[in-house]
């Protein structure tokens, strides 16, 4: 018997895949026949007023919600709707959130050495011992995230930026192929903004895309990103943030004019 989880769905060369998604909480309509898709290596800026169904698109691309109907897969072959926030996770779909978790009282390079995609039973963590990859691949993300400078101090002495840029290597630790960021530029000062803008587009590419939901248009400018405008939970608008900006319908419900 084959598993469902696992049996090819739709042929799309789309790393991720969102078709027809309807989300509704007490009658509330979150996601409205959402469809959207995301190529291999891309790296997407989402935008929309508050109760545009930001939040709930990726709770269910993360397994957090399932919805009324619809299917969202990964790969062109892994139906997210079917799985647990576990399983999805392993199969390689990272999440940040706006507000950022990390260890304060543990070192910059001990909170990716606690991320490192390994068997972390509690057996296997007594015993483990980092090897020769493992650090390699941790200076890796501390170049990546701009860090390397601050790897032995206590995460706690670093500015609200510099966290939110450890609690994106921390995922990207764990090799993710799809990363959901949060309005990561959310508290920073300008300077940082624009540093994060640049990591952004460092770690998409490749096998890995990254999706940003943010408010701040002048940090979405700066991904240079194609943008997609979501309303009421349905796509509005797509393409460039200047041909997104000029739409009368997002000019409308999400600039205000």
């Amino acid at each position: 018997m084959t598993d469902q989880a696992t049996a090819p769905l739709a042929v799309t060369d789309a790393i991720l895949y969102v078709s027809g998604v309807t989300v509704t909480f007490d009658g509330f309509r979150a996601l409205n026949e959402l469809s959207l898709f995301l190529e291999p290596g891309e790296l997407r800026a989402v935008i929309g007023p508050n109760g545009a169904g930001k939040s709930t698109m990726m709770d269910v691309i993360t397994g957090k919600t399932r919805p009324d109907k619809g299917e969202v897969l990964l790969h062109g072959r892994h139906d997210l709707t079917k799985l647990d926030e576990a399983a999805i996770a392993s199969l390689g779909v990272g999440r940040k959130f706006q507000r950022p978790t990390v260890f304060e009282s543990q070192t910059v390079f001990e909170n990716l050495e606690l991320a490192l995609k390994t068997d972390r039973g509690p057996i296997a963590s007594l015993l483990h011992r980092l090897g020769k990859a493992e650090r390699a691949r941790i200076d890796e993300v501390l170049e990546e995230i701009s860090l390397k400078d601050r790897a032995h101090e206590p995460a706690g002495l670093l500015s609200h930026g510099q966290k939110q840029w450890l609690e994106i290597g921390m995922l990207l630790a764990q090799d993710p192929d799809v990363l959901l960021i949060d309005e990561p530029a959310a508290g920073m000062t300008d300077a940082e903004t624009m540093q994060t803008a640049e990591m952004l587009k460092r770690i998409s590419g490749g096998d890995r895309s990254v999706v940003v939901v943010e408010h701040d248009m002048e940090f979405v400018r700066a991904l240079g990103c194609r943008v997609t405008a979501l309303h009421e939970g349905t796509v509005l608008a797509e393409g460039t943030l200047d041909a997104v900006s000029a739409n009368e319908a997002v000019i409308e419900v999400y600039l205000g004019r």
